[in-house]
């Protein structure tokens, strides 16, 4: 066998390697999930909404029904590959937590789980945004950035959220395009 021929052949099952990979991730990420399979991990959603937006003395997210908002949306409202994507995340914070702390996130503390979340956001992400974007078009958004997404739009439009956590004003009166907060002012819940 000559060098011609073997370099021939490397190259070609690198190809078969590299396009066979390839495919298997593009029918991994594109393949439809059941409610049931978000249902599972609805204590892990909860728990990790709740992480991000805990009960001070405005409530939660738990408080608000928030997990409930961020099923319905990923089953009803997102597309395959967003889907996939948040299955896989949370499968990954089920490992890297027992990995790491030997125990599920749900019986971490608040220091563990805010570490957890950190790592995600830094692993989710890249450092220039123009990456960000380019990802963001190509294979949709990140496992972490979708949680956090739609946890704040979850927790901002229930009923709890917009009330007690931000300022609601029941009966506007006029329109004030630019209106400044005054001291200790919760943010406007309808703009």
């Amino acid at each position: 066998m000559n060098r011609r021929t073997s370099i021939r052949s490397i190259l070609a099952l690198s190809a078969l390697g590299i396009s066979s990979f390839s495919a298997y991730k593009w029918f991994d990420l594109h393949q439809k999930i059941s409610l049931s399979q978000l249902t599972d991990f609805k204590l892990l959603i909860t728990e990790l909404a709740e992480t991000i937006i805990p009960e001070t003395d405005t409530p939660g997210a738990k408080s608000a029904g928030v997990h409930n908002y961020i099923i319905n949306v990923l089953h009803n409202c997102t597309s395959k590959v967003e889907q996939n994507k948040f299955l896989n995340g949370l499968e990954s914070v089920t490992s890297f937590t027992q990995n790491k702390f030997n125990k599920p996130f749900e019986r971490c503390n608040s220091v563990q789980r805010t570490e957890i979340l950190k790592h995600f956001e830094e692993n989710d992400t890249y450092r220039y945004q123009i990456l960000n974007k380019i990802n963001n078009k190509l294979v949709g958004r990140p496992f972490f950035t979708l949680l956090k997404q739609l946890t704040i739009e979850g927790y901002c439009s229930s009923e709890l959220g917009a009330s007690q956590g931000l300022s609601y004003d029941y009966i506007p009166g006029s329109y004030i395009a630019c209106m400044p907060l005054k001291s200790n002012q919760k943010s406007w819940a309808t703009k």
